[in-house]
């Protein structure tokens, strides 16, 4: 019987660095450290569809999350959220932006 990784990183005693269980992500140095809801953003302006299918845009921001269903290309839209500089995607365009909340305008 093997035994399972724990979700938390553990110190390896031949490094000392942190070891992470596939599939857990790390925070990057110098990356946001605010947590949801603090700091948020607002941007305004019309959607755009991006080169990857299911990638949209706002102002050169790449859109993730909120409702697909508002956040269609050529709709007219408000979002509210927060920028994530650090955050690996696969739309390969635009800085992303999580979106908490958007409505069309």
């Amino acid at each position: 019987m093997t035994s399972q990784p724990t979700p938390d990183p553990t110190p390896s005693p031949e490094t000392g660095t942190r070891s992470v269980p596939p599939g857990l992500k790390t925070p990057k140095p110098g990356g946001p450290s605010t947590p949801p809801g603090v700091g948020a953003t607002t941007l305004s302006g019309t959607v755009q569809g991006g080169v990857e299918p299911g990638c949209v845009l706002l102002d050169g921001y790449l859109l993730l999350g909120g409702p697909r269903e508002v956040l269609t290309p050529g709709a007219r839209v408000e979002v509210t959220g927060r920028v994530e500089p650090g955050m690996m995607t696969t739309c390969q365009q635009g800085t992303p932006f999580v979106v908490t909340a958007a409505h069309r305008s």
